[in-house]
């Protein structure tokens, strides 16, 4: 490998999280097990293997292996390509999609997959009861959002239907440029009918589980593994190059770089499974790939929280953090800082400018607020999630940096609240915090997937924030065909979101960072979604 002394010094003074040894027992596969053909550490356990219910990066990663849309993304740019629909026509108003599944699908336990299959699985996303925090994903389709708030109750009114096995309508209320990509993702996958109704919520311990993707769930041990077996009845079964996938959560970034450097894994996603002490060093080495993506780090204020129901309280905040500081001390791995939140390189938009460092005018706004020089500002949280080392080291980082900008600027107290990562998502999605650090990666290449988020009652709001203006501009730009008019209007909805309003505060952009040794292994592409299928990742042979 590539492991050179400075770097063997420099890791001898880290701590490590788990001696080798016992990683060897822990990862290794059980003497009944045959060796995986690809090992990939993916940071976090997922939370879920439902595409209805998943959020994460991580769980995503895995599900898309398993379970399949009508389109899925390509590798090299991620995007989207025939998948279970061979075909599909577009009527001249582009408001109806009739898609043609292919004739030869099944499910990986040999029954037919029909059209009747995608219609129960898009409105199961949509049903109340799923509470899919992406159901926002399928309000494109005529009735999708009614039905989804319960201002209608009857499933037949969404505008998805099936006129025979092999064709799948959709209905949608206006053109939507980026809805062959929406295809694509995970919550408009298609999942089992039959087993989730035997089952119910248990439906994924179901053996053997019926999964519509180019990879069956062979095991999933929790803080082991999840093992993935090619599906032999995938309709692109022989371009699914890997028969055996074994999928690692491994939080820390020390543990994640042994397990590499000693051969036991192929792959690790994600710059936040790099020593931070390492990272100078790391990235002039080959097997380390650095790419620019869709993707933004920032925090939340929760606005139904006093002061923080005052913008001005929330623009004082912002103005005072030295974004500098923070990606040049903590991050380190070449991020631009940001004022917006849509990341550069998304397609036909350019964000506008939010707020820069000024600390004289955010001690002018936090006194207009009555809370001259900090005086009797209560003291607050906020609230980050825990790991091994990783992105809970930054997360915990950039959250103590905050505190002291904003005790030097402003002279108010910040309390600290780390939190493991299942108990922070159900706790940021209750709105049982503050402050919360965040971040999004793009579901596609379009300004709605970041700025969709924000609109009144979105599942993945979580700031309590409401803007009838803002709700406007997003509606009329999902309906304006002019892609001039429609960044502008997207432009004067950010304009509010991180100028005006500020129920968030972006800090800068993502960087991504992935290793693997290219002269090993194949199928891998940087791309702005930092996407990357499994059935073309392999070894070379």
């Amino acid at each position: 490998m590539f492991f050179t002394k400075r770097i063997r010094r420099i890791f001898r003074r880290v701590r490590f999280a788990f001696c080798l040894p016992a990683l060897m027992c822990v990862f290794g596969c059980a003497p009944s097990e045959p060796p995986a053909d690809l090992t990939i550490i993916n940071n976090v356990e997922p939370e879920s293997l439902d595409p209805a219910i998943i959020v994460a990066q991580a769980d995503m990663r895995v599900v898309s292996g398993i379970f399949e849309g009508l389109t899925r993304l390509e590798p090299k740019q991620a995007l989207a390509e025939p998948a279970l629909a061979e075909s599909w026509e577009i009527s001249p108003d582009r408001k109806i999609y009739t898609f043609h599944l292919r004739t030869n699908l099944t499910w990986s336990t040999g029954e037919p997959l029909t059209s009747a299959d995608v219609v129960y699985s898009w409105v199961r996303a949509l049903d109340p009861k799923t509470a899919a925090r992406y159901a926002e994903q399928l309000y494109y389709l005529k009735n999708g959002e009614a039905f989804n708030t319960g201002k209608i109750t009857n499933a037949a009114l969404v505008g998805v239907s099936a006129p025979d096995p092999f064709t799948m309508r959709a209905e949608l209320n206006s053109p939507t440029a980026f809805f062959l990509d929406l295809c694509a993702f995970p919550t408009l996958a298609i999942v089992p009918r039959q087993t989730i109704e035997k089952y119910g919520d248990h439906w994924l311990m179901a053996r053997p589980l019926p999964v519509s993707g180019s990879y069956e769930l062979a095991a999933w041990r929790l803080n082991d593994k999840i093992r993935l077996k090619k599906n032999p009845y995938y309709w692109d079964a022989t371009n699914t190059l890997s028969d055996i996938i074994d999928i690692l959560p491994v939080g820390s970034p020390n543990t994640a770089l042994n397990l590499y450097e000693r051969g036991q894994v192929d792959i690790v996603w994600d710059k936040e499974l790099i020593p931070s002490a390492l990272m100078d060093v790391l990235l002039k080495r080959p097997d380390f790939h650095s790419f620019s993506y869709l993707g933004a780090y920032f925090f939340r204020f929760n606005v139904t929280h006093k002061p923080f129901d005052d913008p001005r309280v929330r623009r004082a905040l912002a103005l005072a953090i030295n974004k500098e500081r923070i990606v040049k001390k903590i991050t380190k791995g070449g991020e631009a800082i940001t004022s917006g939140l849509v990341p550069p390189g998304t397609a036909n938009y350019t964000s506008p400018a939010g707020l820069g460092y000024d600390p004289e005018l955010a001690r002018k706004l936090l006194a207009e607020a009555g809370f001259p020089g900090g005086k009797n500002f209560p003291s607050f949280e906020y609230l980050f999630n825990a790991a091994a080392g990783g992105g809970g080291k930054v997360h915990e980082s950039i959250a103590i940096e905050l505190q002291q900008m904003w005790r030097d600027e402003l002279g108010i107290s910040m309390q600290l609240r780390q939190v493991e990562t299942q108990v922070f998502w159900g706790m940021q999605s209750r709105l049982d915090y503050t402050l919360s650090r965040s971040s999004w990666i793009g579901d596609y290449s379009d300004a709605n997937t970041v700025l969709g988020m924000f609109v009144t009652g979105g599942g993945n709001n979580e700031t309590g924030w409401s803007n009838a203006r803002y709700d406007e501009l997003l509606q009329a730009a999902s309906v304006e065909p002019d892609m001039a008019k429609r960044a502008a209007l997207f432009q004067q909805a950010e304009t509010i979101l991180v100028r005006d309003e500020l129920p968030i505060v972006p800090l800068y952009i993502y960087v991504g960072i992935n290793y693997f040794d290219t002269n090993r292994i194949t199928g891998i592409w940087q791309n702005v979604l930092d996407q990357h299928p499994l059935h073309c990742i392999s070894k070379k042979r």
